[in-house]
């Protein structure tokens, strides 16, 4: 592909490397969607309609990804009405959950007002009557945070609306409804190109159908603030044939399928020179499998860029990781694939026996 060589993928669903692989039934959906014209706004809210039904949420929202879905359900809590953000709306959030998606949050103009682990803090934060509180789903975001209950129902009291970040937070798959439905909060963000598989330029916001009413105000074919993050009819239906294809899935044995990729892994690696494996778990984003977690012994750069420069090419994970420490994920491999990293590893580390 133009001299690009192709990667596997035993890093995560990163942006980097184009998030997941998208399984026939979504590539026939959007190959279908580009054959022929449609009436955009129409099916837009035919997809809508379904996705919610699929999902059990009042009301969806396909977006060209989860970062612009922060930026219009945030539009979204702030005004109903078309290019008029105010200068002194605020985001409440958690100050170690900042990160670099909230710029998606400030898009606006609007001020996040950090506060601490604290419902003291969130009371006094809520007083000021915010445009949303925006809590970020995952393990990693979890510590120095209030967990989504206690949020939800403080928010709730104050008449605040309560956005969650769930990106990345599929498997498992009941995460389309369990910070909504379950546990009340307003608005859950969803990527369409990581565990669903859709469309990598592709996100989804569920939530209360008031939420998503706003939302439309400030999206394209409107030449309003989502105008140049519109959603083409491929985006549309490929998404929706990924939720139909995943809530199809076996969940358990897909999850069953990752613990046997990751036991081959640790029984093969184990006892190999210049490195110590373990299980790790849950994933670098907090979803229910495990990882093969490797210290090392010599420069862990080194063994990422050797992986990386091998034939074939492979990725493997470093994201909150020690500084000698690579991890290995199965959610993103390819049947037989998991062999190759094995057998790559093991090449790479007897090398360097030794060093």
């Amino acid at each position: 592909m133009l001299g690009v060589r192709p990667v596997i993928n035993a890093n995560a669903t990163v942006t980097v490397l184009g998030g997941s692989l998208m399984p026939p039934p979504v590539i026939k959906a959007m190959n279908d969607a580009a054959a022929q014209f449609v009436d955009l706004p129409e099916l837009n809210l035919r997809v809508s309609e379904r996705l919610a039904q699929l999902t059990h949420n009042e009301a969806a929202y396909v977006t060209s990804g989860a970062a612009a879905a922060i930026t219009l359900t945030v539009a979204a809590c702030v005004t109903t009405e078309s290019q008029a953000f105010p200068t002194d709306a605020e985001i409440v959030m958690f100050a170690s959950q900042r990160n670099g998606y909230d710029y998606s949050a400030r898009f606006i103009g609007a001020r996040i007002v950090e506060i601490g682990p604290s419902v003291d803090e969130l009371r006094a934060a809520l007083d000021r009557k915010p445009a949303c509180v925006l809590w970020f789903a995952g393990a990693h975001y979890a510590a120095g945070a209030l967990p989504v209950e206690e949020v939800v129902q403080c928010a709730r009291q104050a008449g605040v609306p309560v956005i969650v970040d769930a990106a990345a937070q599929i498997p498992p798959v009941a995460s389309l409804w369990r910070f909504t439905r379950d546990l009340g909060a307003d608005a859950v963000i969803v990527s369409g190109g990581k565990g669903l598989r859709g469309p990598q330029a592709s996100g989804l916001v569920l939530g209360k159908q008031a939420i998503v009413d706003n939302l439309r105000v400030h999206t394209s074919p409107k030449h309003e603030l989502g105008r140049g993050m519109k959603v083409g009819k491929e985006e549309l239906l490929g998404l929706l044939a990924a939720v139909e294809w995943t809530l199809a899935q076996d969940e358990d044995e897909l999850l069953a399928g990752y613990e046997r990729i990751v036991d081959d892994w640790i029984a093969g690696l184990q006892g190999l020179p210049g490195a110590v494996v373990e299980r790790g778990y849950p994933s670098e984003a907090g979803q229910p499998h495990s990882r093969a977690v490797l210290r090392l012994t010599r420069d862990r750069d080194e063994v990422v860029q050797a992986l990386w420069d091998g034939n074939p090419r492979i990725s493997v994970g470093t994201f909150n990781l020690p500084p000698d420490a690579i991890a290995l994920n199965p959610q993103t491999l390819q049947p037989g694939e998991e062999k190759t990293v094995l057998d790559a590893l093991v090449r790479l580390l007897r090398s360097g026996e030794g060093q």
